[in-house]
């Protein structure tokens, strides 16, 4: 059985509130007195999170889920009720929090490393692979205070995940800084997951939460409204921020009705929740254009990948992965519905047999969105000599909505009678998809829907409508 890790019970926190300033002290003097109004951010809450576990938590803002966080995190004590936590924790919570401004990146590193248990001689066995991770060149030797947002965020996320937490607390944190960092944090994350860490992920995006985590919690008002699996949690959560005032309350009383769960259903919403992290769709980054705007494929050289990783070479090497319009020319900047080629090459320097090649596309937070594998025994190479070079083309129409995306490739041979891979890369290259103005889509894939419009005058005669109508 998993032990739990985190356990609150019967957890309330009272915040109190003064006119003046004065009132504090006067009803210290005199605690008979009470000249505060008292807000309960938190109304007895029970959670228990096991070991493994990512836990999203959603809501609207002032629901309760910061302070909730804090107390988990321990820089905030609870007014009634008791909190266990098992484990190191390391907490990315407001931008910035923990950091001294006047301190150096350098020395900010030092002193949150210490704050999470680590000696100076860790934290610099450390600092090189936190430095290379934040990425923020020789603003590490700068005052905090001189930081963009992003840099920030950079810098303490890189914190939090190297120090190897047992437990992790991400608030809102990845909606800053750019695409490939967005990319390089989430692949940390499921770095963490793999190796049994327990995540505690807030956000407002929830096709993150569904993609990311295992199970879900909707607060709401300072209550745990529900707790079920992110997909039940999401819908709940979306109908509830969008329901007219005067149903609100009903529609929160039907949501309490599904924590009456049996022991039995409440497993086979955790299973459910497994199978959904691996299975559902997630949401591209937020990309806003102008229909009528013309856009042209193009070649960015700064657009590079930050986080790729190249497996072992076992006989074979991939080379120069990249993106071809049908005539040729190189671009990363991609437009909606046309045609392109996925290529790149490889070469071989060992003899092999039954030679499969692969790509894969991927979104920002590692959903596997589509790819090709040559399996088949007429797509695949038979046999192979040593120095030979293969060139691969993988042909497509970009049927993605605007976004940015990562591509794998991979190439799969024979070693020692064993079919495995020669060669592999992940997030090897990077590409964003631009506006399609004949697309009405959204989401992530373009399904080329083409609205049909239509007029009924109030003779009831029926009008084919162009689109220039609406």
């Amino acid at each position: 059985m998993t032990e739990n890790v985190i356990s609150l019970k019967n957890v309330s926190k009272c915040f109190k509130r003064y006119d003046r300033p004065g009132d504090r002290l006067k009803e210290i003097i005199y605690p008979s007195k009470k000249l505060a109004d008292e807000f309960w951010a938190l109304h007895d809450i029970n959670l228990e999170i096991p070991q493994g576990q990512t836990l999203g938590i959603v809501g609207r803002n002032g629901s309760g889920k910061s302070t909730l966080l804090q107390i988990i995190v321990g820089t905030l004590t609870p007014t009634t009720g008791s909190v266990d936590v098992k484990g190191r924790i390391s907490a990315l919570l407001e931008l910035g929090s923990g950091f001294n401004p006047e301190f150096t990146g350098r020395q900010n590193v030092f002193f949150n490393a210490q704050i999470l248990g680590f000696s100076q001689k860790e934290t610099e066995a450390k600092f090189d692979e936190i430095a290379a991770f934040a990425d923020i060149g020789d603003f590490i030797e700068q005052p905090v205070k001189t930081y963009s947002s992003g840099m920030f965020v950079r810098l303490a996320f890189a914190v939090a995940t190297s120090v190897e937490p047992d437990i992790l607390v991400v608030d809102e944190a990845l909606s800053v800084g750019d695409e490939a960092f967005q990319r390089k944090c989430f692949a940390r994350l499921q770095s963490i997951q793999e190796g049994g860490g327990t995540i505690l992920f807030v956000s407002h995006a929830a096709t993150s939460v569904v993609q990311l985590c295992t199970s879900a919690i909707l607060m709401d008002s300072g209550e745990l409204l529900l707790a079920h699996t992110p997909k039940v949690v999401i819908s709940k959560y979306q109908k509830l921020i969008y329901a007219d005032p005067d149903k609100v309350l009903g529609l929160k009383s039907d949501i309490r009705s599904l924590n009456q769960l049996t022991k039995q259903e409440s497993d086979n919403n955790l299973q459910d929740a497994n199978l959904e992290s691996t299975k559902t769709e997630v949401k591209p980054e937020q990309y806003h254009s102008k229909s009528q705007e013309h856009y042209d494929e193009f070649y960015d050289p700064g657009m590079i990948p930050s986080n790729t990783v190249r497996y072992p070479s076992r006989g074979a090497e991939i080379i120069n992965p990249h993106i071809e319009t049908r005539s040729g020319t190189v671009v990363n900047h991609l437009i909606g519905r046309q045609d392109y080629v996925y290529t790149y090459s490889v070469t071989f320097s060992r003899s092999t047999s039954k030679v499969r090649f692969g790509m894969l596309i991927k979104t920002i937070s590692g959903f596997e969105l589509a790819g090709a594998s040559l399996k088949a025994s007429s797509q695949s190479v038979r046999y192979v000599e040593a120095g030979t070079t293969i060139v691969v083309k993988f042909q497509f129409k970009c049927l993605l909505n605007p976004g940015v995306y990562f591509l794998n490739a991979g190439v799969v041979g024979t070693v020692d009678e064993d079919l495995t891979y020669l060669d592999r890369c992940v997030d090897v290259a990077m590409f964003r998809v631009q506006s399609c103005t004949e697309s009405c889509g959204n989401g992530i894939v373009d399904l080329l829907i083409e609205p049909c419009l239509t007029v009924v005058n109030s003779d009831s005669l029926v009008k084919k409508a162009s689109t220039e109508v609406i």
